[in-house]
């Protein structure tokens, strides 16, 4: 009986396996592209992992049924385009949400969002997919080819352009789990490559390219996937089996909740006077470090203004981090204005600056208007559109300064602002000599979906490569704390307010320790580049072997 349900099995999986292989021009483009919008769904705040392996079993089933057409290349770019354009389109639809804040100005280049970003991102992934193609053959082993080139494809568009490495594989688990650890051996990409490796792998289990070959040899990258995953799990299991320790370093994370269309409609004491209810509700301690998000308040930071007095005095005895716009004249006649991050000492009346930290990173569009991104755009300036926020709409400068904070009686931490805090090899070189991470972010732009909740999922990623606490706290998205496994050790709660529409919350707890250094911290991207050497060796064996 059980036999017969086996053969049932394997014949409808083949006869799957055909129909999709044979899919020609449109139809398999098509489908490629839901394949790609499916796949979006593996990650926050969704993080159905499994809709991973149709999804890519799909794809490397098309490419099986290309090698004997014509223009084989083309064909394969084209369905590795396909899938790449409904992955960033479903994935990244919140990208389109800052142009609906001011639809007045900014209505009119939606366009950007919901079409040039997923075809331009899918370009690459379509690359990558006709690379794997000119190495394809009917052997289980071209498993391990289509997840190189896949994976080089999500490390250049990490890079390409300033980058956007936004949901990559490796994040489909939730953070803290016991496979969301492989993270801290040799990074999110290395993480990622395995993912691809095993989603894809389950290929082999039912296809007619390997033909009479060895059942064993047929399905040993699947084997050798569920060796690793299992593995991973376990070892995984057992590192986050370990207690949370805490410090004795308390932080308050408040955000006032205005939402981003009325932010610039209401008077900026408004939102102070906020501000200071959150934080009457909780008695001022001296060992506490208030923390606001970034673009707290609408207005240029200065220490004597009548806007932020009441501020610093609610926050008093208490040191203040605030997420600010600053405006610097230097030594040029033009005004340049920073997205930073301002540590104030409120101890005493004579309130001071301790440390600043202005943002390296801009979000292009956002915080870099189109003429600085486009080629000799100064020149076309008019017809570009203008950066999405307001205060500083001739773009923000980016900064040099370091992001570590060393400031008295509170462990040294590094801060970093939004976008910074997706970049793995970024926030792992700024962290040398940290504590812990503090990541403020303005997450009020992208609405309650999918965008605030992948962008807290990556931040947490970043606690887990380097074995360090995380503090984060954004404008309407996620606030709280993460521990060095990156497990939500606090969360914050909402605060009854009669304002209309406002969201405000508050949390109040204690810091995490740090853990000693993960391998990726210590060794940063050196077990990938290992393990995709090993990727192209593998091939290469199998074919001497074979031939």
């Amino acid at each position: 009986m059980n036999s017969k349900y086996l053969n049932h099995g394997r014949a409808l999986a083949l006869s799957v396996y055909e129909a999709i292989s044979n899919l020609t021009r449109w139809p398999a483009i098509l489908f490629s592209a839901i394949l790609g919008a499916t796949a979006s769904f593996a990650f926050a705040p969704y993080h159905l992992t499994i809709l991973l392996i149709p999804s890519f079993t799909g794809l490397l089933w098309m490419l099986d049924g290309l090698k004997s057409r014509d223009n084989w290349f083309k064909a394969a770019f084209m369905r590795g385009w396909a899938f790449g354009f409904g992955y960033f389109l479903v994935g990244l639809y919140w990208t389109a949400y800052p142009f609906l804040v001011d639809i007045e100005r900014h209505l009119a280049y939606i366009w950007l969002a919901v079409a040039v970003l997923p075809m331009g991102m899918a370009l690459i992934t379509g690359l990558a997919v006709g690379l794997a193609s000119v190495f394809w053959s009917s052997s289980p082993l071209r498993i391990f080819i289509f997840s190189f080139f896949f994976t080089l494809g999500e490390l250049i568009r990490g890079y390409l352009f300033g980058g956007l490495p936004w949901n990559l594989a490796g994040t489909t688990f939730v953070p803290g789990n016991s496979l969301s650890q492989a993270a801290s051996l040799g990074g999110v990409y290395w993480l990622t490559l395995l993912v691809i490796f095993g989603c894809s792998s389950v290929a082999t289990l039912a296809d007619k390219q390997t033909g009479n070959q060895n059942y064993l040899y047929r399905v040993s990258p699947f084997v050798l996937s569920t060796i690793i995953f299992a593995g991973l799990w376990i070892w995984g299991s057992n590192r986050i089996s370990q207690p949370n320790t805490m410090t004795e370093q308390r932080v308050v994370l408040v955000d006032s909740g205005v939402p981003q269309k009325i932010k610039f409609e209401v008077e900026p004491s408004e939102i102070v006077a906020q501000y200071t209810e959150l934080l009457d509700s909780i008695a001022p301690v001296d060992r506490d470090t208030v923390i606001l998000p970034e673009g707290a308040i609408p207005a240029l930071f200065d220490l004597s203004s009548e806007v932020y007095k009441p501020l610093f005095e609610k926050s008093s005895p208490r040191k203040l981090l605030i997420g600010s716009l600053r405006s610097d004249y230097a030594f040029s006649s033009t005004q340049k204005y920073y997205n930073s991050l301002i540590a104030v000492d409120t101890e005493s009346s004579n309130w001071n600056i301790s440390e600043i930290y202005d943002k390296r990173r801009l979000v292009p569009l956002g915080e870099l208007p189109a003429s600085k991104i486009v080629p000799f755009g100064e020149y076309i300036s008019g017809l570009l559109p203008p950066t999405i926020q307001r205060m500083a709409q001739s773009g923000f400068e980016p900064g040099n300064s370091s992001s570590n904070f060393l400031l008295d009686e509170i462990p040294p931490f590094t801060g970093l602002i939004c976008y910074e805090g997706i970049f793995p090899a970024f926030v792992r070189e700024s962290a040398e000599g940290a504590n812990w991470l503090l990541i403020v972010s303005n997450d009020a732009w992208f609405g309650k979906g999918a965008g605030p909740a992948q962008n807290a999922v990556q931040n947490r990623y970043r606690a887990i490569e380097l074995g360090l606490p995380l503090v984060r706290v954004a404008s309407m998205g996620e606030t709280g704390i993460t521990d060095a496994y990156g497990r939500t050790t606090l969360e914050s709660n909402p605060f009854v307010t009669h304002r209309n529409d406002w969201q405000p919350t508050i949390a109040r707890g204690y810091l995490p320790k740090d853990i000693p250094a993960t391998l990726y911290r210590k060794n940063g991207s050196q077990l990938l580049w290992f393990t995709l050497l090993i990727w192209l060796i593998i091939p290469f064996i199998g074919f001497v072997l074979r031939k």
